[in-house]
């Protein structure tokens, strides 16, 4: 069973490092690759790019909680409930499943 999760390369694990410039304030945020390319496929999706998604994901946060605590993690998880929800629209792109689960 870990072999297929030891065969990845590790550019897909590898971090990468990007600026933002997220409520007006420029940030970085650090993250694997491979949740990079699932932010950009999410963004994508939206009609946003990844900026603008992070942003209005940030911005709805910090409406409905108050604060932002940890926004890397909250982009992984949001990747993986993405992943999770996209097997059960069965290609339905209609909503966003990323902004929906945040409900």
């Amino acid at each position: 069973m870990c072999r297929i999760f030891a065969e990845q390369t590790p550019e897909r694990y590898a971090y990468e490092t990007r600026s933002l410039r997220i409520g007006g304030h420029c940030t970085s945020l650090r993250l694997e690759a491979a949740f990079w390319a699932i932010l950009e496929e999410i963004a994508r999706q939206e009609g946003l790019s990844v900026a603008k998604f992070a942003t209005k994901l940030h911005d709805e946060v910090l409406e409905r909680h108050g604060e932002v605590r940890n926004f890397a993690s909250l982009l992984r998880c949001s990747c993986l409930i993405y992943l999770s929800q996209g097997d059960r629209m069965q290609g339905d792109r209609a909503a966003s499943p990323v902004l929906m689960a945040a409900e």
